[in-house]
């Protein structure tokens, strides 16, 4: 099993926090449904996934926004509610970090 840790900055607007929160507690099935298609086995938002060893997110993720147009609907909802972290490479969205001491 392969894990990644990325984060990103939610806009800084309260009713945007709360539309992206209340999004999240009733996630649209054909979402839920895509990412586990392509092998993530667990999601935390913040963000942790637990994945298939064949998983692979620069082939895999767009896989599944390519396989339901609701899939693609739902990431351009939630990037407009969302902002990369200053730390955040050029062109990278979502922010690497890096796994420094488990318990």
């Amino acid at each position: 099993m392969k894990q990644y840790g990325r984060t990103i900055n939610l806009k800084d607007d309260p009713q945007i926090i709360g539309r992206y929160l209340e999004y999240h507690r009733a996630i649209w099935p054909e979402v839920e449904r895509g990412l586990k298609s392509i092998g993530i086995e667990r999601m935390l938002i913040f963000m942790l996934m637990e994945t298939t060893d064949a998983f692979d997110p620069e082939r895999d993720f767009p896989r599944y926004e390519a396989s339901n147009p609701r899939n693609r609907e739902w990431q351009d909802l939630m990037a407009s509610m969302q902002e990369p972290v200053a730390d955040a490479q050029p062109g990278e969205w979502w922010a690497e970090m890096k796994l420094v001491f488990t318990l």
